[in-house]
């Protein structure tokens, strides 16, 4: 061959390459761009999906958390008005019918000759029914026009609860006020032994009330579970802890106006407690309304039990009647927490710094 073609040959050879790699470095750089073009892309969309994964992981956790708690709170709530449901449905039960499904449980011990107890039973099993085969009032008809000696220990049970309930409210708001007004040593220290006593149990003051009933010739009457009652310690300790949070700025400006003592306490903090009021008269009311030791130590005379220990003393044979008297004993704790239970489980009272 030729030097000429041969030259020709290597020049036509250096020309393809030379294209193609210029072709090539044209697709490099647009694969390149386009490349960069996606990267910026996903740099920019990776923190939103980011975002967008993170909220939906916590959206399912705050959901799982949600239907464990509930779950967990339908255990406890129907564990705990499980009792309260039963009573009132086997109150509309027949004696018939609450003996054969209760026989085992409520039927009398005999003793036997050798000193043993022994059970005749009924029944092999309990069956627990919410909804009675026939419903049957006259347990109820029994109770409110048969038997006055039920209403007679409900109306006992009203006289000594009310009037500890109000007076107490009474005591507690002027104490709580002096308390939070007029600050000293003196008056630290009662605070501290009002304290002192709301922590101890009920059986360390019941002998000294029983005593104390005796020398101002009161016991035996309602007045010896009234008057301890009425100076109960944990109303005034949840008053004055309430009313010590009240601004001082509220009621210096009530001063500026011209008002004295008795209207700021009527008109200045007394409204703002009724939150707290609220609260304490529910809780005072369940707490002596179910009481049993201070009329069993205190009181001597049946005919003025309240009904909480009549209850106990219900003869097992009448256990419908029981059930009955149960239901009718439950009716005003239930309305009363009912109507309160804003205040005492949920809080809502109008805010002091709402007001200030």
């Amino acid at each position: 061959m030729s030097k000429k073609k041969k030259q020709d040959v290597l020049i036509t050879s250096d020309n393809v390459t030379e294209d193609n790699i210029l072709k090539e470095t044209d697709i490099s750089k647009d694969n390149i761009e386009n490349d960069t073009e996606d990267e910026k892309k996903l740099q920019v969309d990776a923190p939103e999906r980011m975002k967008e994964w993170r909220i939906k992981n916590v959206k399912k956790r705050h959901l799982a958390k949600r239907i464990l708690l509930t779950f967990i709170a339908a255990v406890f709530a129907i564990s705990f008005l499980l009792p309260t449901i039963l009573t009132m449905a086997n109150s509309f039960m027949s004696s018939a019918e609450i003996s054969s499904n209760y026989g085992v449980i409520f039927n009398k011990y005999k003793q036997t000759e050798y000193g043993e107890r022994d059970t005749d039973y009924i029944s092999e099993k309990v069956n627990l029914k919410l909804i009675p085969d026939m419903v049957d009032f006259s347990q109820y008809s029994t109770v409110l026009l048969k038997s006055p000696q039920y209403l007679l220990k409900f109306w006992n049970s009203v006289i000594l609860v009310i009037p500890i309930m109000i007076f107490q409210i009474v005591v507690a708001l002027g104490a709580a006020y002096s308390f939070m007004r007029f600050r000293s040593k003196r008056r630290e220290v009662i605070f501290f032994m009002y304290v002192a006593v709301m922590l101890m149990p009920f059986q360390v003051t019941l002998v000294p009330n029983y005593i104390v009933a005796d020398w101002l010739h009161i016991l035996d009457t309602r007045w010896s579970i009234i008057l301890p009652g009425i100076f109960a310690p944990f109303s005034v300790y949840l008053l004055t802890k309430y009313m010590r949070r009240i601004p001082n700025s509220l009621i210096e400006a009530a001063q500026l106006d011209g008002a004295n003592e008795w209207q700021i306490f009527s008109k200045v903090c007394v409204p703002l407690c009724k939150g707290p009021i609220a609260s304490v008269a529910i809780l005072v009311f369940i707490d002596y309304w179910n009481m049993v030791e201070q009329p069993l130590i205190m009181l001597s005379d049946a005919d003025k039990h309240p009904l909480s220990v009549f209850l106990s003393k219900i003869n097992t044979g009448e256990v419908g009647l029981a059930f009955a008297v149960a239901t009718i004993y439950m009716v005003p704790t239930i309305l009363i927490f009912l109507y309160g239970e804003e205040y005492l489980v949920f809080g809502r009272c109008k805010r002091i710094e709402n007001t200030a």
